[in-house]
């Protein structure tokens, strides 16, 4: 396809112009990672073992009472066994039977030169053979054999029997019993009964299902194995998920992943390999197609340190993600920190594409921790690829604003707007910012003291821009909270209330001059999630009714979140409905899964919502508010209609220009046509960064649609995006499609070098003073 031609152009320059480059930054030492310091033990190369027990989950040593043995077993001590014992068999037949009430189940043992291959059953079915033999004398110990996760909360039982044999060998073989982990898993931590069967379809054939009046539905299918801290829709099959690193069910290299590709169709997961920690990282779209993710964290000890887990410091890091449509098997992550990183560490950062195709990199922290202070704000934005602005050559630009709006101003909240400047929110402070002059318009603070802005968080949306207006831009922002950003972590609770406020502005002289206007949703919301429909309404969903992001820091923890009272009902909202009438939940449904700190959701291209996420806890988790792998589906009631459909369009849509489409309409009811191209955008911490709407001229012909692009790339930056036809109020599934000529963003070869000529890979600021250990 010529697009994905196009998407590896600045990929390929990239790689070119770094290999000119010298390769003389000098490294600096690694610093602090989880508020503490990177020990030698941490970093120390070792064999990694995969045993690990999520709090609220229950680990049986290989001796327990619960275990029931059949065969000829022999007992094994060692401190490097878990609870310093082991069984095993090379007894052809032997059998081990684990009877548990639970989700999810592990079975921990050693693998080497004299193992072989068990049978495997649950609940008296054969799940398959695993094969625990590997080439090596000295065994790899405590690896994790085998796991089955997402089960009923009922009561199951496990048993493995001993095949003695393995391909290639004619001597009995050997497996073993560590340890069995068992997941407890959902029924603990619900809180109100499901109303749709985990079986349900998320695509409905409306022939096969009636409705008299279509209605809201919601369904929970699929889990997402790692857990999605971060999400972009990638393709019209696949979403790609980003975690930090943990212990996440699906592995990769034989450790946990912390990326994946999930399918949206069959819901299946595939890995993907990552280098470096991505811990609350950003992204974006570049004008080819190529996906960005930027920044991170440093390596955690402990658990999930270098030794245990390989992974890189990820706070320069830049994580390319080239477009992969036709075949998930070419899907990559690449990295390289030598070639390619930021100027400065950033963790808690937003990204959004510009009018060039190109990325601006805004805010953060330079390093780990909790509320921003001034020791390890970044209040700098920069590009990528580096551009020279101001004679900046590449390097960190200061915005005062950043400076400003400290503490509660990680993830600030930016869109692109139609004049090419953008909009910056961060804490309760607000500025339009000229990125080609370097200049910062101040707009009326957000009211009533509402912070919306982590670890504050709220949400928001640039409301659908349109030609019928001249696209003038107007701003959403949603939820929060009041609290006291100065407070330290043990004046704080997470009881402390969310706010409810919502708050709107036209970004135009009149409207900046008439300020914010403000309403209220029907329930507080710290932490939400909003998504646009192709409708131009707006849903909201997930967050908590009090408390602050994060977890571990502030007194009355609920496990180890910092939130509580979750909100389980969506609420609609319409923009063009009077005030007083614009949020609804009538007929929506209600959900049973808490969805707190680290939550996702986004339109997907059927035109549903994807649900998924949450994980207030420094690795997986089983207690209250524990880690959420399930995912949720919310349909509109157009799901289930008589749709209009796509049929032939054109691949790229260049700016101002025309190019036809051609569909098929429902009935007789074409009276009211939109078409709606839209930015999915990319969701973490609330933040939908680039989520867009446009809606586009068009004429019609003989069966055919002329429709014409945007007027520039201020009005939709080039790169990706979904073509929707409305009508009468109901959407069609989108089509991908590029916006633009499919180029890369300029590259400066001169700021390219110079940010590598003046920065160092991992690079800390050596005489920078520790955070403060409260946060």
């Amino acid at each position: 396809m010529r697009i994905i031609a196009t998407c590896c152009r600045l990929y390929i320059q990239v790689i070119i112009i770094g290999l000119f480059l010298s390769g003389s930054a000098k490294v600096i030492r690694s610093e602090s990672a989880w508020n503490g310091r990177v020990t030698p033990e941490s970093t120390k190369l070792a064999p990694f073992t995969p045993y690990y027990v999520p709090p609220g989950a229950k680990s049986y040593d290989s001796t327990s009472p619960f275990i029931s043995y059949k065969g000829v077993w022999s007992d094994h001590y060692s401190t490097s066994y878990v609870g310093k014992s082991l069984r095993s068999t090379s007894d052809p037949g032997a059998e081990v039977v684990m009877t548990f009430t639970g989700t999810g189940i592990e079975w921990f043992g050693n693998m080497d030169q004299t193992h072989g291959v068990a049978l495997v059953m649950i609940d008296g079915q054969t799940v398959g053979e695993v094969n625990t033999y590997i080439n090596q004398t000295i065994p790899l110990k405590q690896q994790r054999l085998f796991s089955k996760f997402n089960m009923k909360p009922i009561s199951h039982t496990l048993k493995i029997i001993n095949l003695a044999k393995r391909p290639g060998s004619i001597r009995k073989t050997v497996i073993d019993v560590d340890a069995f982990v068992v997941t407890r898993g959902y029924a603990i931590r619900s809180t109100t009964s499901r109303r749709f069967s985990s079986n349900d379809s998320t695509r409905v054939d409306s022939n096969a299902m009636p409705r008299a009046i279509p209605e809201w539905t919601l369904i929970q299918n699929g889990s997402t194995g790692v857990h999605a801290m971060q999400l972009s829709i990638v393709s019209d099959t696949h979403a790609l998920i980003i975690d930090k690193v943990e212990h996440n069910p699906v592995s990769i290299d034989g450790h946990p992943a912390w990326a994946a590709l999930y399918n949206l169709v069959d819901h299946s997961v595939t890995p993907l390999r990552m280098q470096s920690n991505s811990f609350c990282a950003g992204g974006t779209f570049l004008g080819n197609g190529t996906l960005i993710n930027v920044g991170g964290n440093p390596v955690v000890e402990t658990h999930t340190s270098a030794a245990d887990f390989g992974d890189l410091n990820g706070l320069q890091a830049i994580r390319i993600f080239e477009p992969c449509d036709s075949s998930t098997a070419t899907c990559v992550i690449y990295e390289n920190h030598s070639r390619i990183r930021m100027a400065s560490p950033r963790w808690y950062n937003t990204v959004i594409r510009l009018a060039d195709g190109s990325a601006m990199i805004i805010g953060g922290a330079r390093k780990g921790g909790w509320i921003n202070n001034a020791t390890v704000n970044n209040p700098t934005v920069e590009y990528f690829p580096p551009k020279n602005i101001k004679g900046s050559n590449g390097m960190p630009i200061n915005l005062s604003l950043l400076i400003n709006s400290l503490r509660s101003n990680l993830f600030p909240i930016a869109f692109v707007l139609p004049d090419g400047k953008v909009f910056i929110a961060a804490n309760r402070d607000v500025v339009i910012y000229d990125w080609q002059a370097d200049t910062e318009r101040y707009l009326p603070q957000i009211p009533n003291g509402v912070r919306v802005t982590y670890p504050m968080a709220g949400t928001a949306l640039l409301l659908p821009l349109s030609p019928e207006n001249g696209y003038v831009p107007e701003v959403l922002i949603c939820g929060g909270s009041t609290v006291d950003d100065a407070k330290p972590g043990y004046e704080l609770s997470s009881q402390d209330p969310s706010s409810s406020q919502c708050s709107r502005m036209v970004l135009d002289d009149d409207g900046i001059e008439a300020g914010w206007q403000t309403e209220d949703m029907p329930d507080a919301r710290l932490m939400p999630d909003a998504v646009l429909l192709p409708t131009g309404k707006i849903v909201i969903v997930n967050g908590a009714g009090s408390g602050i992001s994060g977890y571990g820091n502030v007194v009355d923890q609920i496990g180890a979140s910092n939130a509580d009272n979750p909100i389980f009902m969506p609420v609609l909202y319409d923009p063009l409905a009077p005030v007083g009438g614009r949020f609804s939940s009538n007929g929506l449904p209600t959900s049973s899964i808490p969805r707190l700190y680290h939550s996702v959701a986004t339109l997907t291209p059927v035109g549903n919502i994807m649900i998924a996420g949450s994980n207030p806890n420094l690795d997986r988790s089983e207690i209250k508010y524990g880690t959420e792998y399930r995912v949720e589906w919310l349909n509109p009631p157009y799901i289930f209609m008589d749709r209009p459909m796509i049929t032939s369009f054109d691949i790229k849509i260049p700016f101002g220009a025309s190019v036809n489409v051609e569909a098929l309409l429902p009935g007789n009811h074409n009276d009211n046509i939109q078409f709606a191209l839209m930015d999915l955008g990319f969701v973490t911490h609330a933040v939908h960064a680039n989520s867009r709407l446009v809606y586009l001229l068009f004429s019609y012909q003989n069966g055919v649609f002329a429709i014409q692009g945007p007027p520039s790339g201020n009005v939709y930056p080039p790169g990706p995006a979904w073509l929707y036809i409305v009508v009468d109020g109901v959407p069609s599934e989108g089509r991908k499609v590029m916006v633009g000529d499919g180029g890369g963003p300029p590259v400066d070869e001169n700021a390219t070098q110079n940010v590598l000529s003046n920065t160092a890979v991992d690079q800390h600021e050596s005489s920078q003073v520790e955070g403060d250990a409260s946060e």
